[in-house]
């Protein structure tokens, strides 16, 4: 696993696809925080914290993380190296496994830039202070989702050697779940209970209170597993 984890992270440095995510990343949630006036606006919305940051990057997580695995298993079967992955003496939970954590690397890397963010909140609020507790909780939980995310995004990568069908799967996937279901709790008021248990959305925002609660835990590990498993699947196939 680990061989498959350092080739897929080094392939995204050996070339720009690397770089541009967390340059575009960064681009955009400076963009978005500090410079175009909106309920986004750091700014604008008169607190010292960091919910504004935690409300937009989910959104960017849509398409980014997309952009990053449209290539995990497309390009493979387009190479027909994935026959060659396949003939090693390593099991698909490796090659899974490997490509997965290499994403989440990535976007990892893309993250700690941001704890600037944090830090000039923290020196523009002098002599208050901010929640600190609150901050690290709400990364938990964007990490949390972006496992997800990159969870889906293998397994539609997998389901077209075309790049671009793989990630507009990936990105119509991931908000169905993000978004998606929790506007059927609205459509279908009856079943709120039931629709909110299964939303990323509303479990993200429960933990990007600052509570760890291990239900919402359980819950991102176990949709991650499940978009793993079908991936392995569809990957013996």
């Amino acid at each position: 696993m680990l061989s498959i984890l350092k080739k897929e992270f080094n392939t995204f440095f050996s070339g720009p696809i690397g770089y541009m995510v967390v340059g575009l990343f960064l681009l955009f949630n400076g963009l978005l925080l500090w410079y175009f006036k909106g309920n986004w606006n750091i700014f604008n919305t008169g607190f010292a914290d960091m919910q504004a940051f935690f409300d937009s990057t989910p959104w960017l997580f849509l398409f980014l993380i997309p952009a990053i695995t449209m290539r995990s298993f497309s390009d493979e079967f387009t190479t027909g190296t994935i026959e060659i992955l396949k003939t090693r003496p390593i099991s698909g939970w490796h090659i899974v496994l490997g490509k997965f954590f290499a994403a989440l690397s990535l976007i990892l890397l893309s993250l700690l830039p941001t704890l600037l963010y944090a830090y000039s909140i923290s020196a523009l609020a002098q002599p208050a202070s901010i929640d600190w507790g609150s901050i690290f909780g709400s990364y938990f939980g964007l990490f949390s989702l972006a496992s997800v995310f990159t969870a889906i995004g293998l397994f539609t990568s997998t389901l077209s050697n075309n790049q671009i069908i793989a990630f507009i799967l990936a990105v119509l996937l991931s908000f169905m779940l993000y978004l998606g279901i929790e506007q059927l709790s609205i459509w279908y008021p009856k079943l709120p209970n039931l629709f909110q248990k299964i939303s990323l959305l509303e479990h993200y925002k429960s933990i990007a209170k600052g509570v760890l609660d291990s239900r919402d835990i359980l819950f991102f590990i176990s949709v991650s597993l499940f978009f793993l498993y079908l991936t392995k699947v569809k990957l013996d196939k």
